[in-house]
């Protein structure tokens, strides 16, 4: 078990094997902003894939969960359904999901390529969950994250049909040496990341 709050644990992050990654509060600045957009995140990593995410919001009373080969789901409200992205934008403009905390240059940058949009501001791995329930297109992030970030919302995105890629087009991988992430997209579909 490898824990964001627990330096001795990360010795177990490891790129082959299996390990859970977990963050026991993703969205510090939204929690002390008490805006309730913070969440728990577990992660099953087996050999440096992400084939389990659980995402808990709390304030919401909001669980995802989901894998790539599992599907995605969403309880909410005692109320448990199968979600997925939206098969297409529901209006013209991309509906992009960007973070209320860090929302930097490069990233306003390659939101601009992308022409005319919608903005969902969301916190925390939120981002992509909105993603995956169909709320949001595509949520680019290049800004720093690390693993324990990503990974569980990574696997409820690729669960919903959707995916998450580095800005070379490569999936996110997890035990690397280095426990930072590279700037990436996730999007309902590669077609709308901006060349």
């Amino acid at each position: 078990m490898v824990s964001e709050e627990d330096a001795e644990s990360l010795i177990h992050r490891q790129p082959h094997g299996r390990f859970w990654l977990i963050d026991p509060l993703d969205g510090t600045k939204e929690f002390i902003a008490r805006n309730g957009e913070f969440t728990v995140n577990i992660a099953l990593i087996e050999d440096g894939l992400c084939v389990l995410g659980v995402v808990y919001a709390p304030a919401f009373d909001a669980l995802y969960w989901g894998g790539a080969s599992l599907g995605a789901f969403r309880c909410m409200g005692g109320q448990t359904a199968a979600i997925k992205v939206a098969a297409s934008s529901p209006v013209k403009a991309p509906r992009v999901v960007a973070s209320k905390s860090h929302l930097n240059e490069a990233t306003r940058s390659l939101i601009d390529r992308l022409g005319e949009v919608s903005l969902v501001q969301a916190g925390s791995s939120l981002k992509f969950c909105r993603v995956a329930e169909g709320q949001a297109d595509i949520y680019p992030r290049l800004a720093p994250t690390c693993e324990w970030d990503t990974a569980a919302a990574q696997a409820v995105l690729e669960g919903a049909g959707g995916v998450v890629v580095d800005l070379q087009g490569m999936p996110l991988l997890y035990g690397k040496p280095d426990v930072l992430n590279p700037s990436f997209i996730a999007t309902r579909d590669t077609a709308l990341i901006p060349a």
